[in-house]
């Protein structure tokens, strides 16, 4: 029999977050050596997970690091996924996810191709995922980053349930004078999602279709013919309102615009970003 104490298989559980079984069976195979365990338990970990690569992984947890760059500040913003929230709240997928963010900022990865590649504790991002998956024996996927950087960069994390780690992440980009409303922005931003910062940032086919829906839904409503054009730009303004950020009533003052709330700092709104786990 392999020479290891209960010690041993509590030490190599918490390392590896395998089954007491599963440790006990790698112990015996390695004949005690704990390092030797932990590669069983990933090779077979790595087994399973493979059976597990079309299962949905759209749980997890969003994470960002603010630093000085190049431009004033950089920020970069990760989503990790795994299968249940159980494995989300867990602190080894925490801890993976720290060690995630930490890889991607160090490399600048501006995208998920990059993060992936980028060096992490004696390989890339991509094999410290799947090791880490084959241990905790779910699917994790990093499912996308996002690099921002600018004069001001503002961070916001929010949970959506108290026993969960975040699940929406929002970086907003200022200049300075208006860097004292970005949290505010970055908190609207969470709450009502805008997909664009300006009106110039629709794209032209899809404003095309909402003129072209707004004219025909006035037309079936019996709306005179002379009125239309001016009923048309009112329902325009109305989409608009719905998708570009500048244009919103402000969340926590809607009797102003996040427009109007940026231009009283003097300042200028320059971007965001907005993830939210699973959409």
């Amino acid at each position: 029999m392999a020479n290891y104490t209960a010690a041993d298989i509590k030490a190599l559980r918490e390392r590896t977050g395998a089954g007491m079984l599963d440790v006990k069976k790698a112990l015996d195979e390695a004949d005690g050596n704990a390092d030797k365990a932990v590669e069983i338990i990933r090779k077979k970990g790595l087994a399973r997970a493979a059976k597990r690569e079309g299962n949905a992984a759209s749980e997890g947890l969003v994470a960002v690091k603010v630093a000085e760059g190049d431009a004033g500040q950089a920020a970069t913003l990760i989503e990790l996924n795994s299968e249940t929230d159980f494995v989300a709240k867990n602190d080894q997928f925490i801890a993976l996810a720290d060690a995630v963010l930490e890889a991607v900022a160090a490399a600048g990865a501006a995208d998920l191709d990059a993060a992936l590649a980028a060096p992490a504790e004696g390989g890339t991002v991509a094999d410290l995922v799947a090791a880490q998956g084959a241990t905790m024996g779910e699917k994790i996927v990093l499912r996308r980053v996002a690099r921002v950087e600018g004069p001001k960069v503002t961070a916001y994390l929010h949970k959506t349930a108290k026993d969960l780690p975040p699940s929406i992440g929002v970086l907003v980009v200022t200049d300075a004078a208006a860097e004292p409303v970005a949290k505010d922005i970055a908190q609207h931003v969470a709450a009502i999602a805008p997909k664009f910062l300006t009106r110039d940032d629709v794209p032209a086919d899809t404003v095309a279709k909402e003129r072209e829906i707004a004219l025909e839904t006035s037309k079936n409503e019996g709306k005179p013919e002379a009125a239309l054009p001016k009923i048309v730009e009112g329902r325009l303004n109305g989409f608009f309102k719905e998708v570009v950020l500048l244009d919103q009533p402000l969340a926590k003052d809607p009797k102003t615009t996040v427009a109007k709330h940026v231009a009283s700092t003097g300042g200028e709104l320059l971007g965001f970003v907005r993830f939210r786990v699973g959409n």
